[in-house]
């Protein structure tokens, strides 16, 4: 469907639209192409009044910041969907949280840091938003989004919202079962009683330990890949040769070999294209088929054909 047809079909929001914006700016890796429409929804009113009356045929996609995600070069069809600052409420009592989508999982360590609640240290770390850890049962240092959730809410692609508990997302490692056009908007959270200090030692040292041992300054998104079962998939990488390996201006991290980053000027074809490289690599050296765990939407133009990787 062409950008001016869907024009004609959108519902009257109290958001925003925006047409054929530019992706790459808000992704980490720095690349892809535009999106044929954009909506920033008011709040969760105007997000359930858009899905209930949207063309049921036009796609869409939500994204958050954009910390493991790789638009491809052809842009994305149909519209994306960026929550913002209406799915930025933050209400702590006691030891229970209550958050929007759309905060940072960082501000959320900081945040139950400073009233001396722990549970969330390892949020720290993991550079998108609450939704996006939904979404993929986001982990680091240990724990992940499962240890601390009571339920998340949901809007399905009816517009009808969903109190969801752990086990009724299906959260496993990396990995949740809801179906992608249900759209995370926010969740409840739990934790303990902690000492402040404490805390903030504790996060001062995994940040450490993560500026120490991943490439945290390059235009990178994060894990590439899955860990499979009683695997890392660093070692893996590594021991298939791959680690330094290119393909155009997409670089596998010779810090840690599972961060995949853009020297500059890669395009997203070359950075899947070397992820792909990869996965079948390992498969060839120790029959084990690597899993994304970085988010690739929209089209892929064509691929640089007879180009080898060095």
């Amino acid at each position: 469907m062409k950008t001016e047809e869907i024009k004609r079909f959108l519902p009257q929001v109290r958001g925003r639209y925006l047409f054929d914006v530019p992706l790459a700016p808000t992704t980490w890796f720095r690349v892809g192409g535009p999106a044929q429409v954009t909506f920033k929804p008011a709040d969760v009113q105007d997000l359930s009044f858009f899905l209930k009356n949207r063309p049921k045929n036009l796609p869409f996609h939500v994204i958050g910041v954009g910390s493991n995600l790789l638009v491809r070069d052809g842009g994305v069809e149909g519209v994306v969907i960026r929550l913002g600052q209406g799915f930025t409420n933050i209400y702590l009592n006691e030891t229970t949280l209550d958050v929007g989508a759309a905060v940072l999982d960082r501000n959320v360590a900081t945040l139950t840091c400073k009233e001396g609640i722990a549970g969330f240290e390892f949020l720290c770390g993991i550079p998108g938003t609450i939704g996006g850890a939904l979404r993929m049962n986001a982990g680091a240092y240990g724990s992940d989004i499962s240890q601390i959730l009571l339920h998340a809410f949901v809007i399905d692609p009816k517009g009808i919202l969903h109190r969801l508990t752990p086990q009724e997302l299906g959260l496993t490692y990396r990995h949740c079962d809801l179906p992608k056009d249900w759209i995370f908007i926010g969740a409840r959270l739990k934790g303990q009683k902690g000492n402040a200090k404490e805390i903030e030692e504790k996060i001062s040292s995994l940040l450490a330990e993560r500026e120490r041992t991943q490439p945290v300054k390059s235009r990178t998104g994060g894990s590439t890949f899955a860990n499979p079962e009683k695997a890392k998939a660093w070692e893996l990488i590594d021991a298939a040769g791959c680690r330094g390996l290119t393909r155009g201006g997409a670089m596998m991290s010779d810090l840690h070999c599972n961060f995949m980053i853009n020297t500059g000027t890669a395009t997203a074809c070359e950075l899947e294209d070397l992820g792909e490289d990869v996965r079948k690599r390992v498969l060839d050296t120790s029959g084990i088929a690597l899993r994304w765990e970085i988010e690739r939407i929209g089209v892929k133009s064509v691929s640089h054909i007879g180009e080898k990787a060095a």
